[in-house]
């Protein structure tokens, strides 16, 4: 099977996704980082009434329209009214509220002057000024109007939309379920932390690198560990799991050494392969397959590659199943700080950081084994293939994680 580009690979497995069917209505509160399965459109409008934006006091602003310091207008207090409150009479002229923030404002007003700007004395106040019509005004409506889309099928819901959906009076909202996901690794050679560090062993990092990040991803996770290097029990594993889950996502086994095991694993399972290799680094083993519903996408057991392949190649096919619609990285041009001293003969991405003054900077390790150095990062330099090294200050592009 011949390598394909990384572009034609998620193109394969977003063929081979579909957003999952099931949707659930859940409380409010518990909808940050689900995924909304329909439109929602304010019913009315926010805020709903003309309000006051500070403490103080509101009326017709012609009651002020001949004011001076040398000649201040005397406004007789009429009533109070705080936040939560309604003032049901009508103001007339010469005539005045006192009104706290959020306070809707009382029929004939047109504007709000600051307490501090006027003098108090008993029931009246001291105005020396003149105000000017909808002065320190809020008009209904001013943050949502009536239909404005609150909420996009197929947007991730995060904190800025609940506090919106809330301001709305919605308390439940329709997701969809979440992709369910099993995740394991592969090798004789690994110990779950916690476990005393034997010769020839290394931690099961991986398995926590991916779990995690499928967490924060909104996805069911199921974590299942190490598995064996046998292609028996491995595809015994995969298989009870085919008919529970979304997607089976694994690290190792996937490169030509005498235990890389899931060149096995996929015709025992009677699975269909879809791809292996893509023309990339790090991470250019990896195998695509399906059994039945289930997607199974096998990562190298590099570190830093496994976290490349999945960032750039397996997230846009979880988000789809997820149900969102955006599901490609953002990309952009940046300006390199820092040269880079190798060639590139074949497609390379960089772990890089974006600096706040717009460029990208890389560390020192670059090694797909490497995961350390990966931790500050949050893009990849996309270099092409036939590149030479580069040198700061060269324009780039840029996939925003």
């Amino acid at each position: 099977m011949q390598d394909i580009e990384l572009e034609q690979a998620i193109e394969v497995l977003l063929a081979h996704t579909a957003r999952v069917a099931e949707t659930e209505r859940i409380p409010l509160i518990d909808a940050l980082g689900r995924v909304a399965a329909e439109e929602v459109r304010a019913g009315f409008d926010n805020p709903p009434f003309d309000r006051s934006p500070l403490d103080g006091y509101t009326f017709a602003a012609a009651s002020t329209r001949d004011a001076s310091a040398e000649h201040p207008v005397t406004l007789r207090l009429v009533g109070e009214e705080c936040a939560g409150e309604f003032f049901t009479g009508t103001v007339g002229a010469g005539e005045c509220v006192r009104i706290m923030t959020g306070g809707a404002i009382p029929k004939g007003c047109d504007c709000v002057v600051r307490q501090e700007d006027v003098r108090e004395d008993g029931d009246t106040i001291c105005v020396p000024f003149t105000s000017e019509p909808y002065e320190n005004y809020c008009y209904a409506g001013e943050d949502i109007k009536k239909g404005t889309v609150l909420l996009r099928q197929g947007q991730m819901i995060r904190a800025a939309q609940i506090g919106v959906l809330a301001s709305e009076g919605y308390g439940t909202v329709q997701v969809y379920r979440r992709v369910r996901v099993a995740v394991a690794s592969t090798g004789d050679e690994l110990l779950q932390p916690g476990e005393p560090l034997r010769p020839g062993k290394i931690y099961n990092s991986n398995l926590y690198l991916l779990a995690g990040r499928l967490k924060e991803l909104g996805a069911e996770v199921t974590v299942l560990g190490s598995v064996p290097d046998d292609i028996d029990k491995a595809a015994e594993v995969i298989a009870s799991y085919a008919d529970v889950v979304d997607v089976f996502l694994t690290s190792g086994g996937v490169s030509v050494g005498k235990k890389d095991i899931m060149h096995g694993v996929v015709p025992a399972l009677g699975a269909e392969r879809l791809f292996w290799r893509v023309c990339m680094k790090p991470g250019a083993p990896a195998i695509a397959y399906t059994r039945g519903k289930m997607l199974g996408i096998a990562l190298s057991g590099n570190p830093f590659a496994a976290f490349a392949t999945f960032e750039l190649m397996a997230k846009p096919a979880l988000l789809r199943l997820a149900g969102q619609t955006d599901v490609l990285p953002v990309r952009r041009r940046a300006v390199l700080a820092d040269a880079f001293p190798k060639d590139c003969p074949g497609r390379r991405f960089l772990r890089a950081r974006m600096e706040a003054d717009g460029r990208v900077s890389l560390p020192d390790q670059h090694e797909s084994g490497s995961l350390f150095s990966a931790a500050g990062c949050d893009a990849f330099v996309d270099v092409p293939a036939g590149t030479k090294p580069l040198a700061a200050g060269t324009e780039v592009e840029v996939v925003i994680l």
